[in-house]
């Protein structure tokens, strides 16, 4: 079934295909639905057009946990580690420290 946040989403993608903020706005609505593998389709497209949007790094890397992908996981999460220190993002900063170190246990 369709949420209307979905619904929403995709219509501004299909009314602007290369804004890069429908396409996070559509990402975010299907990880909110728990639809990780598109989500993550359109978070990375949107990361494409601008490579140093943290919240997307995050969230990408989050949809790959949900998928069971934990080494693909881990480098979303060390980028976005990244670029928290390099834009001085202190609450991001300190959940990438804490996924990451989740993410070191057997």
């Amino acid at each position: 079934m369709m949420t209307d946040a979905i619904a929403r989403s995709q219509k501004l993608v299909a009314q602007y295909p290369n804004n890069e903020l429908a396409r996070f706005s559509l990402g975010k609505a299907y990880y909110d639905d728990g639809q990780y593998a598109p989500a993550k389709e359109q978070l990375n497209v949107a990361l494409a057009r601008k490579p140093d949007w943290m919240v997307v790094q995050i969230l990408i890397g989050k949809c790959e946990l949900s998928l069971g992908d934990r080494a693909a996981a881990r480098s979303a999460f060390e980028r976005a580690r990244q670029l928290a220190l390099e834009q001085h993002h202190e609450g991001p900063l300190a959940e990438m420290e804490q996924l990451l170190g989740e993410l070191s246990e057997p």
